[in-house]
């Protein structure tokens, strides 16, 4: 699994998911809406751990900086 994610996307994706998880503990969003958003934030948060977006692989996006 080669890295696929640049740190500004990481850090988008952690913030994201740190809003997700405030708007479902915070009972702002519940139910199946609530549970949507906290399964999206985990995704973002492994992923951005791992560096890799599988989904990124298949549309050859790149957001890792050009080494020299």
């Amino acid at each position: 699994m080669k890295k696929n994610m640049g740190g500004a996307d990481r850090i988008v994706r952690i913030l994201l998911a740190a809003v997700f998880a405030y708007l479902y503990f915070g009972g702002v969003v519940t139910g199946t809406w609530g549970l949507i958003l906290l399964i999206l934030g985990g995704v973002f948060v492994l992923t951005s751990l791992v560096g890799f977006c599988p989904l990124y692989a298949p549309f050859g996006i790149n957001t890792c900086p050009k080494r020299a």
